[in-house]
């Protein structure tokens, strides 16, 4: 009688297992299957216990019932927490596992040592074998916690959504407490129904039928599947496929309008056959099968565009052929097209109105130092010629660029080149205009302009988006009059310390001062003031400038004689 009883338990576990497989879908939650497979083999081991001979077949097959003992609370429990959209963090799911497997490694101790039993002996009545005189060991505790939390927390989330959590369908939550409910029942409330009948088996086949119940709903459940029919049905989106030898497999309502030709296309025929779709589709999924990367390309019927995605057609897990996904794409295309209008409109004004504020702002400082300029009697046309034997000896340093000066960098000293003597704006008219050498109080008073160029130059650009220009500028107005020997004011700075701006900046002031007639002085012949600078090399100058400066020195003679 208990044997025949274990044996329908199995016989309907595995029926359950069979339609389980028959429902299969790739959507399914992987516990599902590993409880419908570990159900069998449990209840397999319900039988493999009645019918042992001795203490070691009955010891076995009570290690197989424990294997269903140890991982199907678990998996019962995950699967519980994921239809309640609970999402298991990944470590827990591990931890928990590994919490399964080192109890049910000790339930395969019994009989050696006494970890999970200490004692247990074999009995037979009326031909049902069982075991009995348990004595348990440590691990058998562990064994009992492990399935009251596996058994109690799914309750309490259960609970929670039937209350709370209105995504979860209540009736699947009533039909999981039921089970929930039962399991316990069978575990705790009553071990045996009648002499060594088990109430477990019983549990498992319920909870079999109770989740191919809430699986045949689960599509219903799956709003990314039902929602894709919907589109397509309203006419949105639209599928054409082909097997792995691009036969032509169908295709929805819309894909026939988007592509018409396919209209006389027969299914399951290669569609390389016919002409027209050959060029329209085959070509392009040709195209993408070679490339390995998603096409996508727009086809314009009527007044509607479409925008068609080639991907790899799969069922489950295994490429079956290729797709191309039709979505209607009018709305978007003509939205985008109108945003692409307006920002090359608002690109073209605000590039229109970026330069003239630069032009603004250009104009602004150069006029700054022209009146600066036109205070001094001794400088007229300083600011204009040393801005261009700036951009001479820059001409000359990017051809080979062993500075590393960077192209912004060029275009900034040109630039920041007028603004050097802006400091003379805050030296007395009596010292800026006196026709003759300066005092040594008065050079004192003169060389001030340098430190005061800088602070002028920050005041004025500290507003300004473009930090290199600020950092350049501000160093040219305040370092121009720095020596490479360290004479030099108004720091005193020394070598590599003064800016490499404010270096190239010395060479065009000098040179200007030099070959320039002043009210104090006449102007001195190139050949003069070549000699100057070579010597001032290494100690006025940065030495690594001077290859650049001998380079330059025809365009620069050149230059001064067309002006002068």
């Amino acid at each position: 009688m208990i044997n025949a009883y274990y044996e329908i338990i199995f016989a309907v576990s595995l029926i359950l297992t069979i339609v389980y497989a028959k429902m299969f879908h790739k959507h399914f939650n992987v516990y599902f299957t590993m409880m419908f497979v570990f159900i069998p083999i449990t209840n397999m081991g319900y039988i493999f216990l009645s019918q042992a001979v001795n203490l070691e077949e009955a010891i076995l097959a009570n290690k197989i019932i424990y294997f269903g003992g140890c991982f199907l609370p678990l998996f019962v429990m995950f699967t519980i927490l994921e239809l309640c959209g609970i999402n298991m963090k990944k470590w827990i799911a591990i931890i928990l596992i590994t919490l399964s497997s080192i109890v049910y490694l000790s339930v395969l101790t019994i009989g050696k040592y006494e970890i999970f039993y200490k004692s247990v002996e074999y009995a037979s009545e009326n031909g049902t074998a069982y075991l009995t005189n348990k004595e348990y060991g440590m691990m058998h505790s562990v064994f009992i916690i492990m399935v009251l939390l596996y058994l109690i927390v799914p309750m309490f989330i259960m609970i929670y959504c039937l209350f709370v959590n209105y995504n979860v369908s209540t009736k699947m939550v009533i039909l999981l407490l039921t089970l929930e409910f039962f399991s316990n029942i069978c575990h705790f409330g009553s071990k045996k129904m009648i002499h060594n009948f088990e109430l477990t088996p019983i549990s498992y086949i319920l909870a079999q039928i109770i989740f191919l119940i809430i699986i045949r709903k689960l599509c219903l459940y799956n709003i990314t599947e039902s929602g894709i029919d919907s589109i397509e049905m309203n006419g949105d989106i639209g599928f054409i496929s082909f097997d792995n030898k691009l036969n032509y497999l169908g295709g929805s309502a819309i894909a026939l309008i988007v592509f018409p030709e396919l209209a006389h296309v027969k299914i399951d025929t290669p569609a390389i056959k016919y002409e027209e779709v050959n060029r329209e589709i085959i070509s392009r999924l040709n195209a993408y099968i070679e490339s390995g990367d998603n096409d996508s390309f727009t086809r314009t019927m009527g007044n509607e565009i479409y925008r068609i995605t080639i991907t790899r057609l799969y069922d489950s897990r295994k490429c079956r052929g290729y797709q191309f996904l039709i979505r209607n794409d009018t709305k978007e295309q003509n939205y985008i097209n109108l945003i692409n209008r307006f920002n090359e409109s608002l690109e073209k004004e605000v590039d229109l109105k970026t330069r003239r504020i630069v032009e603004m702002h250009d104009n602004l400082i150069l006029s700054m130092a022209t009146m600066v300029e036109s205070r001094d009697n001794s400088t007229g046309g300083h600011i204009r010629r040393t801005s261009d034997v700036v951009r001479i000896l820059i001409d000359e340093i990017s051809k080979d660029n062993e500075l590393h000066l960077s192209e912004s960098f060029c275009h900034n000293i040109i630039k920041a080149a007028p603004m050097h003597d802006l400091g003379k704006i805050a030296v007395d008219d009596a010292i800026l205009r006196k026709p003759g050498r300066f005092t040594p109080e008065e050079y004192s008073i003169m060389k001030s302009h340098a430190a005061e160029g800088g602070r002028i130059v920050h005041e004025i650009l500290k507003s300004t988006d473009d930090e290199e220009f600020k950092v350049i500028a501000e160093n040219v107005a305040h370092y121009h009059h720095e020596r490479w020997d360290g004479s030099g004011y108004p720091e005193g700075l020394y070598g590599e310390e003064i800016p490499i701006e404010a270096r190239i900046m010395a060479i065009a002031d000098v040179y200007d001062a030099l070959v320039s007639k002043r009210v104090y002085k006449e102007k001195m012949s190139f050949e003069e003031a070549n000699k100057i600078i070579m010597e001032g090399m290494g100690k006025h100058f940065d030495k690594r400038l001077e290859k650049y400066y001998v380079a330059a020195r025809p365009k620069l003679e050149e230059y001064y004689t067309e002006n002068d």
